[in-house]
């Protein structure tokens, strides 16, 4: 190799290492203070209270005040049911589509079922599970035949809560008459 080629190679390798280390420079600088070192042990509690750390509950998660033993549980605030067993598994939870009246938080049983009838809003549903009364609006769960969902008008009183056709099928199957359902807030 000639002196200028041997020159010219090695201000490309400087110039490239010099690059690698401006880079390498910016990554460190980025790179949060505590990557890599274990969490410091703490020996109280901590902010909620628990000696647990605090964890971001899960949207599906059943809710602690929901009863215990089979049962229904309907959360209004959050639009979702689950069904519970004796041993407080939870068996299926899933989102409905509420009605316009709502039941009052409480505790219930289902109090009568419809294998297929015209829903309210003139859509034949099935799987009709009744379980409250509110200002004579009976109220339970259904499934519309044809997978809809109703668009609520607030001028209706309605009080189906609809649900798709496989989780009716499954509230359907486990919510027999007595069957204690729970309504939360």
């Amino acid at each position: 190799m000639s002196r200028s080629s041997s020159g010219a190679v090695a201000g490309l390798t400087a110039a490239a290492i010099a690059v690698v280390g401006f880079l390498a420079y910016q990554a460190s600088a980025n790179v949060p203070d505590n990557l890599g070192k274990a969490p410091a042990a703490s020996s109280g509690p901590n902010p909620t209270g628990s000696a647990k750390p605090s964890a971001k509950p899960r949207p599906d998660a059943l809710p602690e005040e929901s009863g215990s033993g089979t049962r229904v549980v309907y959360a209004l605030g959050k639009d979702r049911v689950w069904l519970v067993d004796a041993k407080d598994k939870v068996e299926r939870t899933y989102k409905v589509s509420p009605s316009t009246v709502d039941p009052e938080p409480g505790t219930y049983a289902v109090t009568s079922r419809s294998g297929s009838i015209t829903g309210s809003d003139g859509v034949p549903i099935e799987h009709v599970v009744r379980f409250a009364t509110r200002d004579g609006v009976v109220i339970g769960f259904s499934a519309a035949v044809n997978g809809s969902v109703p668009e609520l008008d607030p001028t209706q009183r309605t009080g189906g809560v609809r649900e798709t056709r496989e989780d009716g099928k499954a509230m359907w199957v486990f919510a027999t008459v007595g069957t204690k359902v729970v309504v939360l807030p």
